[in-house]
């Protein structure tokens, strides 16, 4: 193989048909050997544009690859303060997140691209003239084929990571499925195992749009005097649509909808939306070329790694690696129910597995923005060995559940808050431990410790778990908030051998003094305390109402806890503890 840099120079100065535009920091290497392609047929001397940061260490242990979305390219981040800005900028770099000073990141174009990397755009040596239309059509798979020949000529046999969003998360699947041993880390973020019909639908009108355009010319374009720009620009308006949520689009574009902004175009400019897309979609055409984008939306559309259950336990079941999975809430084109598909069926194969469904309004383009950037930011640092070691004060209900909890017991957590008790087992030597919480702070604070947290509602049930994968199940301080309790007790002893319980005692006697001579709503103590306007409490159960709970259930109690939170005191089984004791721990169990 060969190699050579492209230091201070744009690719277009060696290459005619390549699309306009510095990649001053980028490095190209040519592989020798033809590739195959997953759907038949070669490539030769294929050429494979990349960009690093920060130093590869001895062992080649410390090498990140970070894998771009559609429209994205080998400049991922700035390599000095007088560089182009990257994509992922507050991502990659000094300090950040994916810290270049420990981490040598890797990122290469994705083969079809017009950045560097073989593409439509390049000749074909059996036609001497550039692939265009007749580039093989080619798969996500062969763009890991690539980067896995990429990574063997640094001498990278292992990732430390594989990060990437969108079109960048589907070569992270991909990668991990063919080589279930390359890497200690996947991170998949705003993307899916496969795309919706709906998202088929939007890349088949704009690959339509850019074939139909009376200057695509069958794909050979590149010595026609004009090129299919109009029909390019079109498939990026429509695509830009599909990565923005109603919300932000309302925001924009409500308060001057009828105010367009003017600028040079033959587009409809009717609506202050119209200048926003047709200046998108022109400044797109500066920057891509249409053939590629035909290729990497059809290899996009191709992709499936399958859609059930089984299907995507059988995908990603070989990998060793952890997971992160990331997704916004008001994500439509990678939606947020694809990734938790992914998270259910990684659940069920016991992977170590995060999940967190960011609250975001920017839609699809939420893992490039920012402000949302910081928010899963902390997720990946944690991931990549930078833990929050801070300390936590264990109460007196945390003792006793942890007093209650086997010696090396797998557990899971159920509304584990940040993530505090689970810090505890883990310092205490338990391997298998698992959160559950809806709370994005405390998602958030529980991953930067490093453990694996998975975002989801408790009142959907517990079905991203298999029959007795747990020994232990924890719901503390959390009973009240939940609609469906008898379901969820069916569950939690579904999935574990026994349940460990805590919640506050609304029969206290201070409580139905309250209510009764004070005629105010019931307001427990201590930590379960909230006003009646703010409190997330569902439920206002009593010690006897979940006895009784127990009994209709044929639910055994092994053992239980009765005390005042407040100051401590103890109550036991025959002081009338539904009277007398505020908090109580019940630890159950099928009979």
């Amino acid at each position: 193989m060969t190699e050579k840099a492209a230091d201070r120079r744009s690719f277009e100065s060696t290459d005619d048909n390549r699309v306009a535009g510095p990649l001053i920091h980028a490095q190209q290497i040519v592989f020798d050997d033809d590739i195959g392609l997953e759907l038949g047929g070669r490539l030769q001397a294929v050429r494979c544009a990349y960009e690093t940061w920060g130093t590869l260490n001895q062992d080649a242990s410390n090498a990140v690859l970070v894998c771009h979305a559609l429209s994205g390219d080998s400049h991922a981040a700035r390599h000095d303060p007088q560089d182009d800005p990257g994509w992922w900028d507050d991502l990659i770099g000094p300090g950040k997140p994916i810290d270049t000073d420990r981490f040598f990141v890797v990122c290469p174009n994705v083969l079809g691209g017009c950045r560097g990397t073989t593409g439509p755009g390049d000749i074909n040596p059996e036609t001497g003239k550039p692939f265009g239309a007749d580039f093989p059509q080619i798969t996500i798979g062969d763009m890991v084929t690539v980067q896995k020949q990429l990574a063997d000529h640094l001498g990278i046999f292992r990732w430390r990571a594989i990060i990437g969003g969108s079109l960048g998360g589907h070569q992270a699947m991909s990668w991990v499925s063919r080589f279930p041993r390359c890497t200690d880390v996947c991170v998949i973020i705003a993307s899916s195992p496969r795309l919706t019909s709906q998202a088929l639908g939007f890349d088949v009108i704009g690959r339509n749009a850019i074939q139909t355009d009376p200057h695509f010319y069958g794909g050979q374009y590149y010595d026609k005097p004009r090129r299919p720009d109009t029909g390019l620009a079109i498939a990026r308006m429509l695509g830009h649509i599909t990565y923005l949520s109603t919300e932000v689009m309302e925001k924009k574009f409500e308060s001057d909808r009828h105010d367009p902004r003017e600028i040079a175009t033959s587009f409809e400019q009717r609506f202050s939306i119209g200048s926003y897309l047709a200046h998108q979609g022109q400044k797109f055409t500066t920057r891509f070329d249409a053939n590629s984008y035909v290729t990497i939306t059809m290899a996009m559309d191709l992709f499936d790694l399958g859609s059930s259950r089984l299907q995507l336990m059988e995908t990603f079941g070989d990998a060793e690696c952890e997971f992160l999975l990331v997704s916004f809430s008001s994500d439509w084109l990678f939606t947020p129910r694809q990734s938790r598909d992914m998270v259910n069926a990684l659940t069920a194969l016991d992977k170590s597995v995060t999940y967190a469904e960011i609250t975001s309004p920017r839609g699809h383009d939420s893992f490039l923005i920012n402000e949302d950037i910081r928010q899963y930011a902390p997720l990946i640092q944690a991931r990549l060995g930078d833990l929050d070691q801070e300390p936590h004060q264990i109460s007196m209900v945390e003792s006793l559940i942890l007093d209650e909890i086997p010696e090396s017991a797998s557990v899971l957590d159920l509304g584990c808050g940040d993530g505090h008790l689970l810090a505890e087992l883990k310092r205490r030597g338990h391997q298998k431990l698992v959160g559950v919480e809806v709370a994005q702070s405390g998602i958030l604070k529980a991953g930067s410790r490093g453990l694996n947290i998975i975002d989801y509602d408790l009142n959907e049930g517990l079905p991203a778990f298999i029959d007795n994968q747990f020994d232990v199940v924890v719901l503390s301080a959390t009973l009240q908030a939940v609609a469906n309790v008898e379901m969820l007790f069916d569950e939690m002893l579904r999935v574990g051998s026994r349940a460990i319980v805590s919640f506050p005692n609304f029969a206290y006697r201070e409580l139905r003094e309250d209510y009764v001579i004070r005629g105010r709503s019931p307001k427990a103590p201590g930590e379960f305390g909230y006003e009646w306007y703010n409190t997330p409490n569902r439920r206002f159960p009593s010690i006897a109402d979940v006895h009784d709970l127990c009994r209709q259930k044929q639910i055994r109690l092994v053992n239980e806890y009765y005390f005042n939170a407040s100051t401590g005191e103890q109550v036991r089984a025959d002081q009338d503890p539904n009277l007398n004791a505020d908090t109580a721990i019940l630890v159950i169990a099928a009979d």
